[in-house]
């Protein structure tokens, strides 16, 4: 079996994880807390991957990081990176679509958590960026840690945005779940298995050690 496209699946579920918790860390705040006009559109906007076919998705941003356009060809003047059949158009485009995996487990932790803690903090003259990483931050490690994990299962599981703006590039844009497309178009569903085989299980260990971990923090609080 050919390792490269796992390799490069996990590679990019990293780097797209680890580029949404930046992210996603100042917007989940801001969703919770945040009082503005228009927070429906927001929240619209970046829960559309949960529900528009991936294809959809794909193919707009195929078309937004193609040269014919201006955003990729504004990419590719400026800053010399090309975007389509690229793994660093593979990370933008992850990044887009699984945004809300890692956003809202994220908000959700924080309004769960008791009003009083924030008016403790502000009370005792802590900023809202101390309050925030200092108290809210520590309180909700299972929401991070689960939306972190999401993210990272989320994109190893990736197919129709990634195939459709990277395509099958070996070493570049071939990943698994193209791999496994591949084997399968070919008949070769032994191969195929053994990818699958290979995902399934480390998905599943995965997930099965931070619910783990997030149930006995839980029982901890609980007796705490």
């Amino acid at each position: 079996m050919d390792w490269q496209p796992l390799w490069l699946t996990f590679r990019l579920a990293t780097i797209t994880s680890l580029i949404l918790l930046v992210f996603a860390l100042p917007l989940a705040y801001w969703l919770a807390f945040g009082k503005f006009r228009g927070r429906g559109i927001v929240e619209a906007i970046i829960g559309m991957p949960l529900v528009l076919p991936p294809s959809v998705i794909g193919f707009y941003l195929l078309l937004a990081f193609s040269p014919s356009y201006w955003f990729g060809d504004f990419i590719e003047r400026v800053l010399g990176l090309r975007l389509v059949f690229s793994f660093p158009g593979l990370v933008i485009a992850s990044v887009l679509y699984s945004l809300p995996f890692m956003v809202y487990p994220i908000r959700a932790g924080l309004q769960s958590l008791p009003a009083s803690l924030r008016e403790a903090s502000y009370t005792l003259g802590k900023s809202e960026r101390e309050t925030f990483f200092r108290i809210l931050l520590p309180n909700c490690k299972p929401a991070v840690l689960t939306a972190f994990v999401l993210t990272f299962a989320h994109t190893v599981g990736e197919f129709g945005v990634v195939l459709m703006i990277g395509g099958n590039i070996p070493g570049v844009t071939k990943v698994a779940s193209v791999a496994i497309y591949n084997e399968v178009e070919a008949l070769n569903y032994p191969a195929a298995n053994q990818y699958a085989l290979v995902l399934f299980a480390i998905t599943f260990v995965i997930l099965l050690i931070v619910y783990s971990i997030n149930n006995n923090l839980l029982r901890v609080r609980q007796s705490s």
